[in-house]
């Protein structure tokens, strides 16, 4: 299958030498023009704009950075929409707001064409080795067609409803893994502050109830005091900032999130929002004067 794919970020590029690791023809574009050569060098053709990807391609992928960056590149000047002929599939997998996912959708099918939100979870390293977990919104059909090409990326993929569903599915994760890794950033420092070894309790509860693919990623990076990025801070400030949005616009309170993201905010006050979302710990680090660092 020949596919555009616009974003080659973190997350963009190794999801776009899985394709073609999977035996797919790419049409590559990027601001970043060293990530484009990379593509380029695995295999990819290297296009200007979403416009010279969609006059050669019937579907495409876009992985950015938030809600304005997808309308761009699909509806702006030099967008996807310029040239994509009816029958085109734009396969959004950035993590937007489901409302513009729904309006982006919508100004697509004017002109003929479909489209799938289809947002991951897993960082960086689930991107590499092709694990991540997708969750799709859109018609039923159109995710039927393209399950064989988001297996190429995932180990799960979940349909989960109409399109914005899988942004909506995607928020609620990124408020689950917010407050869990804020759990264990006050859980590990807890334990420093009343004597005891932040890296063995995490051997001690880890296996019971607490236990998390969250805690197993993100305490041993804290213990280590290791807070390169999977996923910047940042990027989850963004995602949370969207959850908050789209709760208020329901009534839904969500305040476990509200304060999640204060926490995060002051984190980026320090100069901390390009660190890996465990940097949480740095918060509790400055409110109780103790490192869990080893």
């Amino acid at each position: 299958m020949k596919i555009g794919f616009i974003g080659l970020g973190i997350m963009g590029r190794p999801m776009a030498k899985n394709l073609i690791k999977a035996g797919h023809e790419l049409v590559v574009c990027d601001l970043n023009k060293d990530a484009v050569a990379d593509l380029v060098s695995f295999g990819a053709k290297a296009a200007e704009n979403g416009a010279a990807v969609a006059s050669e391609c019937d579907q495409a992928i876009t992985m950015v950075q938030n809600s304005p960056q997808v309308r761009n590149a699909v509806l702006g000047k030099g967008g996807l929409i310029e040239t994509a002929k009816a029958g085109f599939t734009l396969i959004d997998m950035s993590s937007i707001d489901p409302v513009e996912s729904k309006k982006i959708g919508e100004e697509l099918k004017a002109k003929g064409c479909d489209m799938l939100d289809a947002p991951v979870s897993g960082g960086e390293p689930k991107a590499i080795d092709g694990t991540l977990s997708v969750m799709v919104g859109g018609k039923k059909e159109t995710f039927d067609k393209y399950l064989p090409l988001l297996k190429a990326m995932a180990g799960s993929v979940t349909y989960v409803g109409e399109l914005g569903a899988g942004n909506i599915a995607k928020l609620a994760n990124q408020i689950v893994v917010a407050c869990n890794i804020a759990a264990v950033a006050e859980a590990l420092t807890f334990s420093k502050k009343v004597g005891a070894d932040p890296e063995l309790v995490y051997q001690a509860i880890r296996g019971g109830l607490a236990g998390s693919t969250v805690m197993d990623a993100k305490a041993p990076m804290m213990i280590d005091g290791n807070y390169k990025p999977g996923f910047r801070i940042e990027l989850h400030i963004k995602d949370l900032t969207n959850a908050l949005n789209a709760a208020h616009a329901v009534n839904v309170p969500v305040p476990l999130t509200g304060e999640v993201m204060e926490m995060m905010q002051s984190l980026k006050a320090y100069g901390y929002e390009k660190e890996d979302h465990s940097a949480l710990a740095r918060y509790y680090e400055k409110i109780s004067e103790v490192s869990i660092k080893k």
